[in-house]
């Protein structure tokens, strides 16, 4: 190889090789604390994950959540929770262009307590969106998802419940926590690093336009990679059970090094793309509005359930019902 091809290589790796070297240096100054300047202080007398349990023994419904919202919005979340993990994807556009795109995202689902003592808290559609939009951030997308499975850094296994009612009760919730809990334990990791495929995902897509009284789910990877939970939105939107889960995600990415709106970039007719498997999602900001408007109006919440689990012994079922006594 002459000295002119070297020259040219050289060339080529700085033109190619230097753009990622430079997005990949920035990537934990843009997602920064500053993003979280809208979730409040937890105070000192705020309930942990197990008071809080008990505090809605009995309450279902309306009624539960209220309280996980207000919970949530006094800002009585662990301190591990107030962490953003940059998330990178990357397309090429039609005319070439290959662009990279940096979502913050929070490390783990949204949990009520403190770092010793939370819950690990399913919600719904319209709770999820509110405290969300409070927090100033969103909702992802199931190719969102699927990159936050992918770049995370400890891989929890989903651990999937039998099915029937009481997979919506406080029981089922406090239970799925407690076995997440034993899991990061064997593991020997802790919370407050990138965790994945131990909840589904509530997430925004174009479906809702057309079923704005449902919640749409996505995810629980497992070690394949795969979801056990394809796109569905066969739930109505006041569904929730414990495999829920709530992770939020900043309004504001970065295109190429270049900070925008992620509701801008996910309306673009070939930057969608990027973020989304469906494309542009048309007027977002304003199906969003109208999913949280409906948060009083919707007909009672449905019975579905999922297809039948493995039972689960009766010592970890009864776990929460010792906790209550």
């Amino acid at each position: 190889m002459n000295k002119q091809s070297i020259n040219v290589l050289a060339l080529a790796c700085t033109l190619l090789c230097l753009p990622a070297i430079t997005l990949a240096a920035t990537l934990p100054a843009v997602c920064n604390d500053g993003l979280l300047a809208r979730i409040p202080s937890r105070t000192p007398t705020a309930l942990t994950g197990s008071g809080f349990a008990k505090s809605i023994e009995g309450l279902s419904g309306s009624d539960r959540e209220e309280k996980i919202e207000a919970e949530l919005l006094s800002g009585d979340m662990p301190k591990f929770l107030r962490k953003v993990a940059p998330i990178t994807l990357q397309g090429q556009l039609p005319n070439g262009e290959w662009v990279h795109v940096t979502v913050c995202v929070l490390t783990d689902y949204l949990a009520i307590g403190s770092d010793r003592d939370f819950l690990t808290t399913p919600m719904r559609l319209a709770t999820a969106l509110n405290v969300a939009s409070q927090f100033g951030f969103t909702l992802p997308t199931s190719k969102i998802v699927d990159a936050i499975y992918d770049q995370a850094e400890v891989h929890l296994e989903p651990q999937p419940l039998p099915a029937s009612d009481e997979m919506r009760s406080t029981d089922y919730y406090w239970h799925h926590n407690e076995l997440i809990a034993e899991q990061r334990a064997e593991l020997g990791v802790q919370p407050g690093v990138l965790t994945a495929g131990h909840k589904k995902d509530l997430v925004i897509t174009n479906r809702l336009w057309r079923f704005p009284d449902r919640v749409a789910i996505y995810g629980w990877h497992r070690a394949t990679g795969d979801p056990i939970q394809p796109l569905s939105t066969v739930h109505g939107a006041r569904y929730a059970d414990y495999s829920h889960g709530l992770r939020l995600v900043s309004t504001l990415i970065w295109v190429n090094g270049k900070r925008m709106p992620i509701f801008t970039a996910l309306t673009d007719s070939q930057l969608s793309w990027v973020l989304s498997n469906e494309g542009p999602l048309p007027r977002i900001t304003d199906l969003i509005s109208k999913l949280e408007s409906l948060r009083f109006d919707l007909l009672p919440t449905d019975t579905h359930v999922e297809p039948s689990s493995p039972a689960i012994g009766s010592d970890t079922r009864n776990s929460y019902a010792r906790l209550m006594r």
